[in-house]
């Protein structure tokens, strides 16, 4: 008997260490603090690198081979050459600008067989971060704590300016500056930023959007979610505009790529730049976000995403120009969707309610806390209260007015014209004028007027129906009372057969008389006259509200931040994203969405070929090429046991701008492609729930599988690095050397049997 309890003693001990080295690991951390926060937890997890082998100055680490990737996604370099991954659909809108109906790259994919069929990229840069500072003294000193809100940012703006001139001074450096905590810190990055990139390789979307809108933000996923550009230096190294003469750019670092794959239970770190969480909101805040704004954004998008699918279908052409925009525009629809399935099955609302009362409680229990936080909590519900009306209408302007191309288009005008009118330097109105009219064929490149001319109809109608009728722009009095009697579609006939703006000629006709100092042919335009309405309502009425009570928001949260780091000393407390380098990680870990469904860590190419013979979803496509190296079972080294390995989860916290993350193992080796979460972990930006959230990732193997097998674009292979063992990411490896030794022993052993 005593042997047995002794038993089930160890057994229970075991199975709580085993928890607390798979326990999902909350949190978006600053490199620059890993040693203090979270080295020991990490390596407690299987992490066998350090803190500085992550992010260090004074060497090269994990850091410098991590890019901001157009300021939007993040990427990675995987060669000594310049050679950066990123996602699919972040390289998207480049692979559309290459595309015609006649070189259609977003359907047959791009691959470049030599460095001169690499494609520029106007625009495009990749930034590099050199080093971080904690700059919050310099930023906060001669700031009295008795100043307002509006004095207190316009001191930060000045000090931000001087710290970032002083610490750039006489280099081609660039800094930023950024709030954390809602203004409690402050941290500084030195960048570098390289304007030179240039598109070498891009799967099919077939591949590389395999389950399209259909697994959007869903688990399983068989997506080849990459794309491959490179990065271009002068010759000497550092940034340089594009030019011929440019070379390959040589980082400091390369992420080496492993061939060894992942099992269940694996360390994995995500190291990019996540866009915006918040994650550290109130009950009241959650409340309106599920409750108001997320149901509207979601009705409005689904109705644009119905008439561009239409139309999209209809027309090649109209796809091709159309592509890019519908699947950002689903992008958000479907998370939307998520997120607040999410926030109902974690019941994030009431947990959210419960955390307050803990909060007054512990005021309560002392005076000087009382003093100081006793008001705090009704303060923000008094706030909240007074956006009621404000946020619905402010997100009916951004989604629905903002989602009609040519009011938008026109909006961007209505600046010029004021400049114009109120007889500004001709410097100013030339500047200006100059970066639009550069603009204008980009716009009109990708824009099919009768398309917008049904989005127009539609959410101008929704924007009309369901706001409150104070918050209505003067232009939709006019509409209701005189000749449209509310009739949407019959006035978008007459705005898009009048308006100047559906066409580039027309435009470019009056910008010309614009500069000639008349104004009158934009002020007697029906599209303009419409956008300026909008615009002036919102500019009056809606953000002057919405600005004045998000100011005291957020000094609210500053304080509520305070008060709550007081309250849980042993908590540690990352900031909330907001587009800077950081590191999330966690373990490859299944998943159940559902009572009495698990879904395994993995999928496969078999997943592809049961999708592509479901037939009747247009998303799953098989193309033949990749049938046949299914059927043929031609993987080259990188299957696992005759299987196809392509994606697999984990518990890395991540958000939007993680995608094209790497997905790096214990030794600093990649072994994924960071792109999407699961629906109901998309709730994560607002409320980490750690049975919920997975990060979904391409897994590397099937990059290259790609690349080389279907592709036959081997020669990029070739400038890799591949690993087979435990080899740390430190510590490169020559990829020829490592080539003949990439098969597993399990696949020598059938090789072995055959023969």
């Amino acid at each position: 008997m005593i042997n047995k309890r002794i038993l089930l003693l160890v057994a229970a001990f075991c199975l709580s260490i085993g928890w607390s080295i798979a326990r999902p690991a909350e949190g978006m951390w600053l490199p620059l603090l890993l040693k203090q926060l979270n080295e020991a937890e990490m390596q407690q997890k299987g992490f066998k690198l350090t803190a500085e082998d992550i992010y260090s100055i004074n060497r090269s680490s994990l850091k410098d081979a991590v890019v901001s990737f157009g300021g939007f996604c993040t990427g990675e370099m995987i060669s000594a050459e310049g050679l950066l991954l990123t996602n699919h659909h972040c390289g998207y809108g480049q692979v559309q600008s290459h595309s015609s109906v006649e070189n259609d790259y977003l359907t047959d994919g791009f691959w470049a067989m030599n460095r001169q069929q690499e494609l520029p990229n106007p625009g495009l840069t990749a930034t590099f971060i050199v080093r971080m500072e904690d700059v919050t003294t310099q930023i906060l000193t001669g700031i009295p704590a008795t100043a307002s809100e509006a004095e207190r940012e316009a001191a930060i703006l000045r000090n931000m300016t001087r710290v970032r001139k002083e610490s750039t001074a006489g280099t081609h450096y660039d800094a930023v500056i950024k709030p954390f905590f809602y203004g409690n810190e402050f941290y500084m990055y030195i960048t570098e930023t390289f304007r030179d990139i240039r598109l070498v390789g891009a799967p099919p979307s077939a591949i590389g959007k395999f389950g399209g809108d259909t697994d959007n933000w869903m688990w399983p996923r068989h997506t080849g979610d990459f794309s491959l550009f490179r990065v271009y230096a002068g010759a000497d190294n550092k940034p340089a505009d594009y030019s011929p003469d440019n070379k390959p750019y040589q980082p400091k670092h390369h992420l080496p790529i492993s061939l060894k794959g992942v099992q269940e239970g694996d360390f994995t770190l995500v190291f990019g730049f996540p866009g915006r969480t918040n994650e550290y909101l109130t009950s009241h805040a959650i409340q309106e976000i599920y409750e108001v704004s997320n149901p509207a954004k979601i009705s409005i998008r689904e109705t644009k995403l119905r008439i561009l699918d239409e139309d999209m279908k209809a027309s090649d052409a109209v796809r091709i120009k159309y592509a890019a925009k519908y699947a950002s525009i689903a992008n958000y629809w479907k998370k939307w969707i998520g997120e607040n399935r999410g926030l109902r099955k974690a019941n994030t609302i009431e947990k959210k309610k419960e955390l307050e009362k803990q909060f007054e409680q512990w005021v309560n229990a002392d005076a000087t806390r009382k003093q100081q936080y006793g008001n705090l909590l009704h303060q923000f519900e008094q706030s909240y209260q007074q956006l009621d009306g404000i946020t619905i209408a402010r997100d009916y302007v951004t989604e629905a007015a903002m989602g009609v191309e040519l009011i938008k288009h026109a909006v961007d005008y209505i600046r010029l014209v004021e400049l114009v009118e109120s007889k500004a330097p001709a410097s100013e109105i030339n500047a200006l004028a100059d970066r639009l009219e550069k603009a204008a064929p980009g716009f009109y490149k990708n824009y099919n007027a009768p398309t917008d001319k049904k989005v127009f109809a539609a959410l101008l109608d929704m924007y009309y129906q369901n706001i409150n009728p104070s918050y209505h722009p003067e232009a939709f009095t006019n509409i209701a009372k005189q000749k449209y009697q509310g009739n949407f579609g019959k006035y978008a006939e007459d705005v898009y057969s009048k308006s100047f703006f559906t066409k580039e000629a027309g435009l470019k006709e009056a910008m010309a008389e614009l500069r000639a100092g008349k104004t009158q042919v934009f002020r007697n335009d029906p599209a303009f006259v419409l956008a300026n309405s909008i615009f002036a309502h919102y500019r009056s009425q809606v953000l002057p509200v919405y600005t004045k009570v998000n100011d005291n928001l957020n000094l609210l949260y500053r304080t509520y931040l305070t008060a709550l780091r007081d309250m849980q000393k042993d908590r540690k407390f990352y900031p909330d994203a907001n587009s800077t380098l950081r590191v999330a990680y966690g373990n490859v870990a299944t998943y159940e969405p559902v009572d009495g469904v698990k879904y395994k860590h993995y999928t496969t190419l078999e997943g592809v070929i049961e999708k592509a013979a479901m037939g009747g979803v247009e998303d799953y496509v098989l193309l033949p090429k990749l049938k046949e190296l299914y059927e043929q079972k031609d993987y080259g080294p990188y299957a696992v046991d005759g299987q196809m390995p392509v994606c697999f989860i984990a518990s890395n916290h991540t958000t939007g701008g993680n995608s094209g993350s790497p997905v790096i193992n214990a030794n600093g080796q990649l072994i994924g492609l960071n792109f999407d979460r699961n629906w109901e972990g998309t709730m994560s930006d607002i409320s980490y729930n750690p049975d919920q959230v997975r990060n979904i990732s391409m897994d590397v193997r099937y990059m290259l599988f790609i690349v080389d097998k279907f592709a036959g674009a081997g020669h990029l292979v070739k400038e890799m690095t591949l690993v087979t063992d435990d080899t740390s990411g430190l510590s490169h490896v020559d990829s020829k050397s490592v080539a003949p030794a990439r098969k597993s022993k399990r696949q020598k052993k059938r090789e072995a049997a055959k023969q």
